[in-house]
């Protein structure tokens, strides 16, 4: 397959409010950003980051290679701003996981269509991964307590839940969007307590609350293609 029958297949199944809204959300973000003169790294990783969740949660596999360039210039903000959790998530976990995540995603895609097939975790599995995940959780925000972490609990919290949030992805379940809803939100509140003590990082604040949006949207989106 061509690069442009690639691309042209990646926008199959798209309504005609997405292809709408989806660009003007990123639309929006880019020039808001641009105004305040927002770190052109940060703005950067905003527009992959929304690009790649856009992406995904339409299952797309080119999510993945946009996900790659958002995933370092996130993890550069997060050495800047001294995130060590996020760092070493974006940077030792993210970046090998966005390529397993390629190889991972063609072998699941549909026939008709280059989409993935959607799952979901049985009971079992659900409480599995949840109490793995609350548990690391508590044990990161005590390590980063004694890091000089500018932000150990929330950075903890994320950075953990990051990590079962991407696995769900690259397993292309569903629970995925359960996880991300807690990672966006708290991620949020954390680049807003930067931008409002002088960091330059208004793109990243706006990504994350994009973010948050977009998970309360596709959350119900694969809920309805599972039901079929």
């Amino acid at each position: 397959m061509n690069l442009i029958n690639f691309i042209k297949r990646e926008f199959e199944g798209w309504g005609k409010y997405e292809r709408f809204v989806f660009p003007a959300v990123i639309m929006f973000v880019l020039i808001t950003a641009l105004s305040m003169r927002d770190n052109p790294v940060a703005i950067v990783s905003a527009v992959c980051g929304i690009s790649y969740t856009i992406l995904a949660g339409k299952g797309k596999i080119s999510c993945y290679y946009i996900g790659l360039c958002g995933t370092m210039c996130y993890a550069y903000l997060s050495f800047v701003n001294g995130l060590w959790g996020n760092l070493a998530l974006y940077a030792l976990y993210y970046f090998p996981m966005q390529i397993l995540g390629i190889f991972r995603w063609r072998k699941h895609l549909k026939t008709d269509k280059q989409e993935i097939v959607k799952t979901q975790l049985s009971v079992k599995d659900r409480f599995f991964y949840a109490f793995l995940t609350l548990l690391a959780s508590l044990v990161l925000a005590y390590v980063l307590k004694f890091t000089g972490d500018s932000s150990p609990v929330i950075d903890a919290i994320t950075t953990v839940f990051s990590v079962t949030g991407l696995l769900l992805t690259v397993k292309r379940c569903i629970e995925q969007w359960h996880v991300w809803l807690v990672v966006n939100g708290l991620s949020a509140v954390m680049w807003l307590n930067l931008v409002l003590h002088g960091s330059k990082t208004l793109a990243t604040f706006m990504m994350w609350s994009v973010y948050f949006v977009l998970a309360i949207y596709f959350l119900i989106v694969w809920q309805k293609d599972l039901k079929k």
